[in-house]
């Protein structure tokens, strides 16, 4: 196993230089796009520049366009018809009866005169607030190439005569192009029960949450509909996880090259998103203790097998939203997948390769029958969704290092528990 150490941190430094470049081309076209924005917050200053930037930025890059914070407070949402929508949350927002600083959200470019509801005096019509920044982004990029503020052929803004939810512009940057999504939201307070459960969550940091739950974005779902993003606050989420010691962020950006090179076959086929792999990675916490995550190889597979067994069992659920099932028509073909996975965590010296000549002898398999059949185990008994069983996983992959007697205790007893459920079933 020490042979195997370096590799994993030779792979991360490979990771970390690639990204360099990528992240000096990514700031040049920022610089451009906020340029851009800064000129539509001139034109209507409803509409923010979202300067916070996050951890996504350098695979796919969404700067967004937010309300003033003075307005989250006053407006009111409706529920949506969630389960047609496919996605949970979904809403309306609306404009009370009553309320400071609303009459800029009941102009004829946003507002829609209610029907039937004694709830509010009319809503925010999403298809609306869509077409307010693609008007004024048009005006802006006219202004900002006259007075030379942005250089000519440095963006595309093509999309904006397009039907999309979500417009985009193109911007050059040195030798490559890079696409943001520009994305108009409300910002309401609202109560997200997954949240406050969270804060109940053992070894979270204290005043983590806090920290970052001040709004819920609302985003368009359709043209009538809003939907309720948690995009932002998971970004947030893993940034408290990567202010932790330990090795939380570098095994997602491990994994998340991993899938891009071999799974996705060079990102030629279809995979896991980073939203999967960000997902997998929130769920990791349940390995709680800071040993969990002192050693890269370790903090990989913790995140490899709850990805494992979520596949297996074809069920990766939202943090947030527990009733949500990423996988679910994900059109991914999960069995396919499910063996890229396998084969990574049985052999995975032949992916963390940079160059051909670093290819040695690999070393014999890790996984075997045995643990293919306890991947299936949460699919008929939930309960197993515990530390104790994905520390049981980790030995199987021979990456159990912890010497804390209590996790070498329950895993022991979910492992006679396992071999006692074996034994009844033959």
């Amino acid at each position: 196993m020490a042979v195997q150490v370096p590799l994993w941190h030779h792979y991360l430094q490979a990771t970390r230089s690639r990204g360099a470049p990528r992240a000096q081309d990514f700031q040049r076209a920022e610089d451009v796009l906020l340029s851009v924005l800064e000129q539509v917050h001139a034109l209507d200053p409803r509409l923010l520049v979202d300067y916070s930037g996050d951890l996504e930025a350098l695979v796919c890059p969404a700067p967004l366009m937010e309300v003033p914070q003075w307005v989250e407070e006053a407006l009111v949402t409706e529920e949506g018809r969630a389960a047609e929508q496919g996605r949970p949350g979904c809403c309306r927002p609306g404009v009370p009866g009553e309320g400071p600083g609303l009459e800029r959200w009941m102009t004829d470019d946003v507002f829609n005169t209610p029907q039937g509801s004694a709830k509010c005096r009319g809503h925010i019509m999403p298809s609306k607030v869509l077409q307010v920044p693609k008007d004024l982004l048009v005006v802006a990029i006219v202004h900002c190439k006259h007075h030379g503020l942005i250089t000519s052929g440095s963006l595309n803004a093509d999309s904006l005569r397009e039907e999309q939810l979500s417009p985009s512009l193109l911007v050059s940057s040195g030798w490559r192009t890079i696409c943001f999504n520009v994305v108009p939201m409300v910002q309401r307070k609202l109560r997200v029960p997954a949240l406050e459960q969270a804060r109940l969550v053992p070894g979270f940091p204290e005043g983590g949450l806090e920290r970052i739950i001040r709004a819920v974005a609302l985003v368009l779902a359709s043209v009538e509909h809003g939907r309720l993003s948690a995009d932002y606050l998971l970004t947030r989420l893993l940034a408290v996880l990567g202010s932790l010691q330990g090795h939380h962020l570098d095994g997602l950006s491990i994994l998340d090259r991993v899938n891009h090179e071999s799974w996705q076959e060079g990102g030629k086929g279809l995979g896991l998103t980073l939203g999967h792999l960000k997902m997998v990675m929130l769920w990791g916490m349940l390995f709680l203790a800071p040993e969990d995550w002192a050693e890269l190889q370790g903090a990989v597979y913790r995140q490899l097998v709850v990805l494992l067994c979520c596949l297996a069992t074809r069920n990766l659920l939202h943090f947030l939203y527990p009733e949500w099932n990423l996988l679910q028509d994900s059109g991914l073909d999960l069995s396919a997948l499910s063996q890229r996975v396998e084969r990574f965590a049985s052999q995975p010296e032949a992916s963390l390769h940079v160059r051909v000549t670093h290819l040695g002898r690999s070393p014999p398999p890790r996984i075997g029958s045995g643990v293919k059949a306890l991947l299936q185990l949460p699919a008929s008994d939930p309960a197993y969704w515990v530390t104790a069983y994905f520390n049981v996983l980790l030995d199987k992959f021979q990456v159990f290092n912890i010497q804390d007697e209590d996790q070498i205790s329950a895993m022991q007893s979910i492992f006679l528990k396992t071999e006692t459920q074996g034994a009844e079933n033959c």
